[in-house]
């Protein structure tokens, strides 16, 4: 580890890893993060992007975002007023994590497959 406080004897909400590995945990948040990554979208955009995303989880994972400094929402003047959501610049720092993990897995995946072969 680069310096102490990934030196700890079990998992401390300090480490960097686990402040991390917080902030991407939860079902269907690294997709709403990917598609946030391509710029500003409405919330019916991540709905069109997202079909399989409920609007229910879609709301509670935007919340969370948003809470976690992540993800800024937006309401846009207008009638009816829309709104919009962007990474935060904290929210920008996660993209070369999400494709390392991207990378890793698939060569995970790729070792697996030659494995049980």
């Amino acid at each position: 580890m680069p310096d102490g406080r990934g030196r700890t004897s079990r998992p401390e909400p300090e480490c960097p890893v686990e402040v991390a590995l917080a902030a991407i945990s939860g079902r269907w948040k690294t997709l709403v993060l990917r598609e946030l990554m391509g710029g500003p979208h409405s919330f019916s955009d991540l709905r069109e992007a997202l079909p399989e995303l409920s609007a229910k989880v879609l709301t509670e994972r935007l919340t969370e975002l948003v809470g976690q400094g992540l993800v800024e929402r937006d309401t846009l003047a207008g009638f009816p007023a829309r709104t919009s959501y962007r990474l935060t610049a904290a929210g920008m720092e996660l993209r070369p994590l999400l494709v390392e993990l991207y990378r890793t897995g698939s060569a995970l995946m790729a070792f697996a497959a030659s494995f049980s072969r």
